[in-house]
């Protein structure tokens, strides 16, 4: 028995795989900068920034290299 995965499970799969390198980055360079900063404060900052990657590079990445595995698409042989 093999396990299906839906597009839209692709699609979460893919995400994270671009998403989590890019938090891990933005809290590693935030970090210094917040030191002593309320969370929602750090959060504050961080949020746009992720919404602005996310729009604007990995999301036209992902569909431009991964779009054909996220739909399901057959490869050409």
């Amino acid at each position: 028995m093999s396990i299906r995965l839906t597009p839209r499970i692709r699609l979460v799969l893919v995400m994270v795989l671009f998403i989590y390198p890019v938090v891990t980055v933005y809290l590693y360079a935030l970090g210094p900068l917040t030191t002593g900063w309320q969370m929602w404060q750090r959060t504050i900052l961080l949020v746009p920034m992720m919404v602005v990657t996310i729009v604007f590079a990995v999301s036209p990445t992902i569909n431009r290299h991964f779009g054909a595995f996220i739909s399901g698409a057959a490869r050409a042989r």
